[in-house]
């Protein structure tokens, strides 16, 4: 699963690594704990233009009558094309999550600290995600929201979960974000792990372990935080 990640590079610096031609949102502010219902960057494709946008980060399908229940912020890469929750979505609405790196866990019993894990080049990640719009029935208002799809992990994080996000090289960002696209089939077969090559990963301290804790020390290997 992904239940933390971290957004510290601006929206000019994710517009240019991803190829977006339009920032269509205000700059938010740098999250080292980004957590379910935060705002968040997404990239999705409008008019045959990339846009980034912001998101709430648990998605409500357009159908749904109010914004309770479950928060839906993971969709797994074996159903996500068949759960109603996400079907939709799946074949219309797909978008691209960029961020700086992301938290595990391990086991609550091996009683070990959380990773992070990034690019091991040091690039930002775009996450595969999908993307609703709901209208809201009290007010009229509309709200954007995403989810995260996630994969069996790649042979870096299987040590220490089952489950990764589903981490789009540059190779398949056009095929992804294509709104035409809607072959399912060729769709799912882009939800696979990440070569391990391409990611690392390092323990940190507890510290991320409260949503509060919103620091850049959160990311730090463990032994070097500051005194």
């Amino acid at each position: 699963m992904c239940g933390r990640y971290v957004i510290s590079s601006d929206p000019a610096a994710f517009a240019e690594y991803f190829g977006v031609e339009e920032i269509k949102t205000e700059e938010l502010a740098p999250s080292y704990n980004v957590a379910p219902t935060d705002q968040v960057y997404g990239i999705a494709q409008h008019g045959g233009e990339r846009q980034l946008g912001s998101f709430r980060w648990g998605l409500i399908p357009h159908w749904s009558k109010n914004r309770k229940g479950p928060l839906n912020i993971n969709a797994r890469a074996e159903s996500v094309a068949s759960k109603p929750t996400f079907r939709d979505s799946f074949r219309m609405r797909r978008c691209i999550l960029p961020a700086d790196g992301f938290f595990e866990w391990e086991p609550k019993e091996r009683h070990m600290p959380p990773h992070y894990v990034t690019m091991s080049q040091g690039r930002p990640m775009g996450f595969a995600g999908v993307w609703a719009s709901w209208k809201d029935p009290e007010t009229d208002s509309w709200l954007r929201s995403c989810a995260i799809i996630t994969t069996t992990a790649n042979p870096v994080l299987a040590p220490i979960h089952t489950r990764m996000p589903v981490i789009l090289l540059p190779d398949r960002w056009d095929q992804w974000l294509e709104r035409d696209n809607h072959d399912t089939a060729s769709l799912e077969k882009l939800l696979i792990p990440i070569p391990k090559d391409q990611v690392a990963e390092h323990t940190v301290s507890t510290l991320v372990n409260r949503v509060a804790n919103n620091l850049p020390e959160n990311i730090l290997p463990l032994g070097d935080r500051p005194s």
